[in-house]
């Protein structure tokens, strides 16, 4: 009686390992850009009808990062109050801070107009979507 002798069997080549290990890694970097702390405090439970803030709260020219909401109100003017998505349009970091006219995103440095949420400074080329928000005496609810 012959024994075969054991074929060594097929696995992955080392190009797949690599590639693998690679796209893993880069959903990891990836999902960490997004989820970036803006250490910002949160007022109201965010839902619809709820006070999200006092006008008080937001500072002219400046604003407030909500997030929780989702959300950075700010104070363009005296007396207008604007809201938009504290997501970033670049890669999705939360935004960081909001001064000078400007809301910034730590992550590359993007910054957007407290008026109108357009984009002053890239990487960034999309605006800041627009949130709906109503003022009602000294409170700012999300709409």
């Amino acid at each position: 009686m012959t024994s075969a002798s054991p074929r060594p069997t097929a696995g992955p080549d080392r190009r797949t390992v690599i590639a693998a290990a690679g796209a893993a890694g880069l959903t990891v970097a990836l999902a960490a850009c997004g989820s970036q702390d803006s250490g910002s405090d949160a007022a109201g439970s965010g839902s619809a009808g709820d006070a999200l803030a006092k006008t008080a709260d937001i500072p002219e020219g400046g604003g407030k990062i909500f997030k929780d909401q989702g959300v950075v109100v700010t104070q363009p003017s005296a007396g207008t109050y604007k809201a938009f998505s504290s997501k970033c349009t670049h890669q999705g970091c939360a935004v960081g801070s909001v001064a000078d006219g400007v809301i910034v995103c730590p992550c590359h440095d993007s910054h957007f107009s407290v008026t109108d949420g357009s984009v002053k400074k890239g990487p960034a080329t999309a605006p800041l979507p627009e949130e709906k928000i109503t003022v009602s005496g000294d409170e700012i609810k999300l709409a």
